[in-house]
């Protein structure tokens, strides 16, 4: 397991370091070593110099350096679901999950890699040719969230290579381990040294400042809070950086009395518990329609009180931790804020008594739809359930955010069902389904959810600049 800063292609010692903790017992897992503003800079002077060969490989031969670390990935997927349960807390399969799903990002942006077009025409007066190129950008500051230790990291850092990027990665205090050994793995496949550096911290603010100062650095990636991105959107400004922000969301998951039921609480499980419901796409509003709303709330606690929490590790547990002591307390208070604000507690509703960060699965009924509970981002397995008579007020207060990653729309009745989601101001929406994630589709949000997408064809072309070459021949 590796445990050291990752810089120029040398595993080093950094100044500090920091604790690692499995949030299922609270024990301490590891001791990385954690770098300071000097080295995030000095990880910044190993980038620049490998970007420049790096980016003057054929993209064919980027593309294969690319798809032998899917394999890798695809190899070690066992050791990597392991590390990221041990770290994180979430059900050993569903940190499988999130391997495959990882991975496939190097394959998709291999296939990419080559396909980075350009164009060239003739100026409509006839005295030049435009030509039209797509340059990267150089080097890539990349800062990752902790719940998915493994696909934030490769949803960035292989578009970022495919172009011709070079990277530096801070990955989130609570989950270094998957970033480390991930990087020790691409540099096995045949990344260059330098190219992939890793600089865990456990000072982010001064890291950053550093990082966005080092003239090398011309675009930072961001997952995490809308908070945190609106601070690092305005340090980047001061250089005119380009930025990719995926941010927070506040997901409506809306039930209209057509549906099938039965789907409906199946798609919900998804996308409300999955990776034990801290993904900023999770389902954090229900609205249902009121004839259904008993019944929907009826079946939904009985799918989320036939979960076994506990260790990730332990069979048949399909429930894990919340990351930290702190995300219990954050869910406990917004609980406990809306049942005395009216809401009834159909299940759960307490933390849980044991070791660990562990929250009971919660199903809360008759939410009002101006509650603190639907304003918050609530990372947690609570399902506030609103029910709604009116589409067009519930379309509203759905919207009433400003918040818009991620949406989800259950009815049997395809026409209405497409005329919602068009109204509704989410960057990704479900119909029908549970989950959207793909790496084969434009990943991202609206208002203040994020800017740019991560994914699809248009992926790669966040990590390239727009060359215009006026030409006469």
């Amino acid at each position: 397991m590796q445990t050291k800063l990752l810089i120029g292609g040398e595993w080093l010692e950094g100044s500090e370091s920091l604790a690692v903790h499995d949030p299922s017992n609270g024990h301490r897992i590891a001791q990385v070593s954690a770098g300071t503003a000097a080295e995030a800079s000095t990880a910044c002077d190993a980038a620049a110099i490998a970007q420049k060969s790096w980016a003057a490989m054929a993209p064919r031969s980027r593309a294969e350096v690319l798809r032998s670390c899917w394999k890798t990935m695809v190899l070690h997927s066992d050791e990597l679901a392991e590390l990221i349960t041990k770290e994180h807390g979430k059900p050993l399969d569903d940190a499988k999950d999130e391997v495959a799903y990882a991975a496939e990002f190097f394959r998709w942006n291999s296939e990419e890699a080559v396909r980075i077009h350009g164009s060239i025409g003739t100026a409509p007066g006839g005295g030049n040719k435009i030509i039209i190129r797509h340059p990267p950008v150089g080097v890539v500051i990349v800062i990752t969230p902790w719940n998915f230790p493994a696909a934030m990291i490769t949803r960035k850092i292989a578009p970022a290579l495919a172009a011709g990027n070079s990277v530096v990665v801070k990955p989130a205090e609570d989950t270094p381990l998957t970033a480390l050994r991930m990087a020790e793995l691409f540099h096995h496949a045949g990344i260059p040294a330098g190219v992939i550096n890793v600089v865990p911290s456990t000072d982010p603010a001064a890291w950053f400042d550093a990082a966005v100062q080092h003239p090398a650095v011309r675009m930072v990636t961001f997952t995490g809070s809308t908070e945190t991105g609106r601070i690092l959107l305005r340090q980047a400004s001061d250089r005119i950086l380009k930025v990719g922000m995926e941010l927070g969301g506040n997901a409506p998951f809306i039930v209209f009395k057509d549906a099938d039921i039965d789907s409906a609480v199946q798609g919900a499980m998804i996308a409300k518990m999955r990776h034990s419901a801290q993904a900023c796409t999770a389902a954090n509003r229900f609205f249902v329609e009121a004839e259904v709303a008993v019944e929907f709330a009826e079946k939904l606690a009985a799918a989320m009180g036939a979960l076994t929490v506990g260790n990730g590790f332990t069979q048949g547990v399909n429930c894990g931790p919340v990351i930290n002591a702190a995300a219990v307390q954050k869910i406990d208070g917004l609980v406990r804020a809306a049942t005395h604000a009216g809401a009834s507690a159909a299940l759960g509703g307490t933390p849980i008594d044991r070791p660990g960060s562990f929250y009971h699965p919660t199903v809360l009924t008759d939410v009002a739809m101006d509650s603190d509970i639907t304003r918050a981002e609530i990372f947690g397995p609570v399902a506030p359930i609103i029910p709604f008579s009116d589409a067009e007020t519930m379309i509203a207060s759905a919207n009433d955010t400003e918040l818009g990653l991620a949406a989800y729309v259950y009815t049997q009745d395809l026409g209405r069902g497409l005329r919602v989601c068009e109204q509704l101001e989410s960057g990704m929406v479900g119909l029908n389904r549970g989950t959207m994630s793909d790496p084969a589709a434009p990943f991202g949000g609206m208002k203040q959810s994020g800017l740019g997408r991560e994914g699809a064809n248009e992926g790669i072309y966040e990590f390239c600049e727009t060359q215009y070459i006026a030409a006469s021949w």
